[in-house]
């Protein structure tokens, strides 16, 4: 018997736990937002979108560099002009993502 892939599981994996002011439950006893404190919850949220955004960039980034090497050593299946880009792909993307990740970092302390 094969096991099978449960969606609600995979989505789950991928979620994190955020532990900030800007996660808290609403409270509705309390004063509605002023325009400064929305501006500020959301200028949160869109760095904490765009930081998800860079992490599956470099995760892509990764994936198409093992689909590159595959290619790269595949031998005369594949046209020598594609393996040779490929090669060259294997070469410079890991080190983009490690670029992008350092710059991550750095802004994100």
């Amino acid at each position: 018997m094969t096991k099978s892939s449960n969606p609600d599981t995979e989505a789950r994996a991928n979620l994190r736990v955020v532990a900030s002011p800007e996660a808290e439950v609403y409270d509705l006893m309390r004063a509605p937002e002023t325009t400064a404190e929305r501006v500020k919850r959301l200028q949160a949220e869109a760095r904490a979108l765009a930081l998800e955004q860079v992490e599956a960039l470099e995760e892509v980034l990764l994936k198409a560099s093992e689909m590159a090497r595959e290619i790269a050593e595949g031998g005369d299946a594949y046209p020598v002009g594609a393996r040779e880009l490929a090669h060259r792909l294997v070469m410079d993307l890991p080190a983009k993502a490690e670029t992008m990740k350092a710059i991550v970092a750095k802004s994100h302390p």
